[in-house]
């Protein structure tokens, strides 16, 4: 959708959802006035949850402790200090910077090389409760148990809250709408789908994570200041880890990654909570979990998401049918002048191993491997299964796998750079199992394969997008160029290899690694890959480095064979010799001890 239209319907949304908020106050007494309020802040703060959990792929429990962080950096200042709007002001900016600090330090203890989803899960739960001892652990400078209460505040009515909250929600809401629907926030898509893959295009996950967390930290600590201000009251449960998991619950609800589900869930569930709470206090709890159980099991995507696709059968065809050929014209891949895999001297290896050796404890995998590789080359690595061919892979991919031994790209060492840092350097690689973006379509993924050359948008998505020659190419070879709007998961096994082929190239490189290319396709696809490799060999000097099982396959594309056995490197030559070698013969034999 351009991006005049988008923002045509994101304004007329946002339009009657701040008529709705003005009207609210006339229509509505005290009471509800205040349940709402209060909503709507949480709203704000389940909203960063879903920014994290739903777009992003990263489960927190810490949001509440942000939020208390933030409702704390109130009560403390207008407590101790007194209110100005100059301490308002500090205790703002306060709240903030220890927030996005508190979130740095969380992000980088959580987003490590090689962290699971489930350490990040731990982490963030830990952190609240860190944050409610310290509470404890206050004495009279923080209440404690008890809290802050009665504090001077800004003096504003009930209604005036409920509009000033209420708008700064729907904008905010907006605001989030249209950042997940840009470029940008398809790469946070591509992190929550395949974060490896991610890195190997280039995207410093860890980095584009962190970040994110720290500004949804600091919008979490607004919510909560505001809160305090609106209360005159701060206690310990707005920072602990019940009142993170009830966030997680609201977005989950709700419909996560859809922005608006977790934004009406959490209003209607605090609405009906400070209503039904009253009647049945001590059976609310459990018919919320009940509810929650129900809809996980039931309905995972959350109640939005089903609701809204029943609503888009019920519209008229013709609306239907208008956006799905809007859709379908909305992108063009175009050759980008001056778009070229980048050239190596042909005087040094294009890709180098010296000594290169993998253990795991006692077992060793690879043992001091030499190879050397020239641009233009197109060498096949082969061996038994076990042989350490995939290994070698990951250790030329990423500085963190090998155990000793040099690697160096382009003539630069790799020396323990994560992928995307090896990426920098002028190599590509694709996996033994396709590594692809399943929820995307083909034409985001190819927007994302040029991450490292043009930034994404944070506000807009491109209908255009500069290729490669040869990644165009590719795209025309094999009739992905009539697929862009298909869904990844949609498409046949042999143009999802196609496609992986293509986000590679994407990148430039001039060292392209490739596990098992033709593993699962038909002849006729084979004999296409293999011209594609032939023709990047020849014509552009790549240096290729295969592996692969298909021997007719090898002996048609190679220039040379690198056989490997038991973690050592046999033989190292011509593709006839070492395929005729009588030593090859044995150890596909399984005669060679």
């Amino acid at each position: 959708m351009p991006l005049h239209v988008r923002f045509k319907a994101v304004s007329i949304l946002t339009g009657l959802a701040l008529l709705v908020v003005l009207v609210g106050p006339f229509v509505l007494d005290p009471y509800t006035q205040s349940v709402l309020v209060r909503a709507f802040l949480l709203a704000i703060t389940a909203l960063t949850v879903d920014l994290l959990w739903g777009t992003t792929g990263i489960l927190t429990f810490a949001q509440g402790a942000f939020f208390g962080i933030g409702a704390y950096a109130a009560g403390l200042m207008f407590t101790h200090v007194g209110y100005t709007v100059g301490t308002m002001m500090l205790a703002l900016l306060a709240a903030i910077a220890v927030s996005m600090l508190v979130a740095a330090f969380v992000g980088w203890l959580a987003f490590w090389q090689g962290a699971t989803p489930l350490y990040v899960a731990v982490v963030t739960l830990v952190l609240p409760i860190v944050v409610v001892q310290l509470i404890y652990s206050g004495g009279t400078f923080t209440g404690s148990s008890s809290g802050l209460v009665g504090f001077d505040a800004p003096t504003l009515s009930m209604t005036g809250w409920f509009w000033f909250t209420g708008t700064l929600m729907v904008l905010l809401t907006a605001c989030a709408w249209v950042f997940i629907r840009s470029d940008y926030g398809r790469k946070l898509n591509a992190v929550r789908d395949n974060e490896t893959r991610s890195r190997y295009l280039g995207i410093p996950t860890s980095n584009v994570k962190i970040i994110l967390m720290m500004f949804m930290a600091a919008l979490a600590s607004l919510a909560g200041f505001i809160y305090a201000c609106v209360g005159t009251i701060v206690a310990p449960e707005h920072a602990d880890f019940v009142f993170g998991t009830e966030l997680v619950i609201y977005v989950a609800l709700g419909g996560r990654g859809t922005v608006l589900g977790p934004v009406i869930g959490t209003i209607g569930l605090e609405w009906a909570s400070a209503y039904v709470s009253s009647i049945l206090p001590f059976v609310w709890t459990i018919i919320i979990g009940a509810i929650f159980v129900v809809v996980i099991v039931v309905l995972p995507e959350g109640l939005l998401p089903p609701i809204w696709r029943t609503l888009a059968r019920r519209l008229p065809a013709r609306f239907v049918n208008t956006a799905k050929s809007t859709r379908a014209t909305v992108f063009h891949p175009l050759v980008e002048i001056g778009a070229k895999s980048s050239t190596t001297s042909l005087t040094q290896p294009a890709l180098s191993l010296t000594g290169v050796t993998k253990r795991y404890g006692h077992l060793q995998v690879l043992d001091g491997i030499d190879i050397q590789i020239m641009p233009g080359e197109l060498v096949g690595i082969v061996g038994p299964n076990g042989a350490g061919k995939t290994t070698l892979m990951r250790c030329i991919s990423d500085g963190m796998e090998r155990s000793s031994g040099t690697i160096k790209v382009n003539g630069k060492s790799i020396d323990h750079k994560s992928p995307e840092g090896i990426t920098a350097l002028g190599l590509g690689r694709s996996f033994q199992n396709t590594s692809l973006f399943g929820s995307l379509r083909v034409s985001e993924c190819l927007r994302l394969a040029r991450y490292r050359h043009n930034k994404p948008s944070k506000i807009d998505t491109a209908d255009r997008v500069g290729l490669p020659l040869a990644a165009m190419e590719v795209l025309e070879s094999t009739g992905l160029q009539t697929q862009l709007q298909e869904q990844v998961n949609n498409l046949p096994h042999g143009m999802k290899r196609a496609l992986e082929l293509i986000m590679v190239l994407s990148l430039e490189p001039n060292v392209l690694l490739l596990d098992e290319p033709t593993a699962g396709l038909t002849k006729a696809d084979r004999l296409m890959i293999g011209r594609i490799l032939t023709d990047l060999q020849n014509r552009l000097g790549l240096a290729i480095v295969l592996i692969e099982h298909d021997f007719d396959f090898v002996k048609q594309v190679c220039s040379r064979l690198v056989v490997l056995h038991r973690g050592e490197l046999i033989l190292d030559g011509p593709v006839q010799e070492v395929v005729n070698s009588d030593l090859v013969q044995e150890i596909y034999s399984g005669h060679v001890e």
